[in-house]
């Protein structure tokens, strides 16, 4: 089977480009298949992860010096067809629409097509090869759209064949808050293979972050629970990996706390579980998680996990008091006192540490791809059912338009004239009566 990934920019650095290439090898070497990832973009020569050699790559739009797609007059023209509403929006140009088209109705001839971000799944939605399964992927929890976005995905997302989120929590939310007739709704989790390091010992006083440096991860929370450790634990140190836009305010804080030599800010590192498997413990303040890539690195290099137990990915992740702890979100006084208490406890930090290990197989490739295979042949076999739910939807629909249109051009307006009214309420009818 021939499976095409559509992806933003696979040359960039990203926790989406990471897990596909991760579902992307992890299908050539567990599934078979014939895999291609079509990247809408593409600003550099090599991407900056290792990609499977087994694996095509087709850039779309070359922004590369010296190369013309920069210099087309397209580039200079707005996207006309990827949502407004879309965060990634200024990066998508018509150029980009006119590629994109012209890949999927002329050059696509895979069995599956996956797109990978909302915008991308409006593309998949629009020109998607009918011959193909269609599956848009959501790397990001529903609640974290937009009005605007979400009610642009509920309209081209009924076109699709599945939905998967990366978590059963957002399932669910999906299927209560955008009704999709004839499109499965699916929960299957990233991947996240082995470490290829030797697990921790759990003898180091090290507590470790990671992720990027912006607020909602809550860097801020973290510092100020491990201010009240540091003043009993005076041979802990916290190391905080990533970049990003709040390194400046985080660097006064660790001052102002007076934690200058025992919090450090130790910039981008990859891969991580080196660094993770130096850690006795890993610890996330964030107020939400899509999933939770570096809870399961963690785990994967035997090292329990402090989580905030934020929406949605965490709780799906850590089992609290088995191979982590799950805290309140925004709590500093808990998620100090969970850290304080796992310090304390050698023994207890250790058998931890173990069943993270243990419990993080969950994640292996092959278990993953066949939950994805399973998916592939139940999506075919129930095509002709599909179809009739979105027939009858759609039959549905255009029928309430028209009882609505009717009913708004009747004289007097939807209730009909005062004496419809004085008529119905007589005889005891709630409805206007047809003529």
């Amino acid at each position: 089977m021939k499976i095409v990934f559509l992806l933003h920019n696979v040359y960039a650095v990203g926790g989406t480009v990471r897990t596909t290439l991760n579902l992307a090898a992890a299908l050539v070497e567990h599934g078979g298949h014939e895999v291609e990832i079509v990247s809408m973009s593409r600003h550099r020569e090599n991407p900056r992860f290792a990609v499977d050699p087994r694996i095509t790559l087709v850039p779309l739009v070359d922004t590369r010096a010296g190369c013309d797609d920069s210099r087309r007059p397209e580039y200079g023209e707005p996207s006309r067809d990827f949502p407004a509403a879309e965060k990634r929006y200024k990066q998508y140009t018509l150029l980009h629409d006119l590629r994109v088209r012209a890949y999927l109705e002329e050059r696509c001839a895979a069995d599956v097509v996956v797109g990978t971000r909302p915008g991308i799944n409006v593309y998949l939605a629009l020109w998607g090869p009918r011959r193909a399964l269609r599956i848009g992927q959501e790397h990001l929890r529903h609640d974290a759209h937009g009005k605007k976005l979400r009610t642009v995905l509920g309209r081209h997302y009924r076109a699709l064949d599945a939905v998967v989120t990366v978590t059963e929590a957002d399932a669910a939310v999906y299927r209560a808050r955008m009704p999709l007739p004839g499109v499965r709704v699916e929960a299957v989790p990233n991947i996240v293979p082995p470490a290829r390091v030797p697990p921790s010992d759990g003898t180091s006083k090290i507590i470790a972050a990671a992720g990027r440096l912006v607020p909602g991860k809550r860097y801020d929370l973290l510092l100020e629970a491990f201010a009240a450790v540091a003043a009993q634990e005076p041979d802990w140190e916290l190391r905080i990996y990533g970049g990003g836009a709040q390194e400046p305010h985080l660097r006064a804080l660790v001052g102002g706390l007076g934690l200058t030599g025992r919090a450090r800010l130790m910039g981008t590192v990859s891969p991580i579980e080196p660094e993770f498997a130096r850690a006795s413990l890993v610890v996330s303040a964030s107020d939400a998680e899509s999933f939770g890539m570096t809870l399961v690195e963690a785990m994967r290099c035997g090292v329990p996990v402090i989580s905030t137990d934020a929406p949605l990915g965490p709780a799906e992740i850590v089992t609290d008091g088995v191979d982590g702890r799950l805290v309140p979100v925004g709590d500093a006084r808990a998620l100090a006192e969970a850290m304080a208490g796992l310090i304390e406890d050698e023994a207890g930090r250790k058998e931890m540490g173990a069943a993270a290990l243990a419990s993080a197989g969950r994640f292996d490739p092959a278990p993953i791809v066949a939950r994805y295979d399973r998916l592939f042949t139940e999506l075919r076999a129930s095509r002709r059912r599909r179809a009739w739910q979105r027939f009858r939807a759609r039959a549905a629909n255009r029928a309430h338009r028209m009882v609505r249109s009717v009913r708004r051009a009747r004289p007097g307006g939807p209730g009909g004239t005062p004496h419809d009214r004085r008529r119905r309420r007589a005889h005891g009818t709630a409805q206007p009566t047809n003529p």
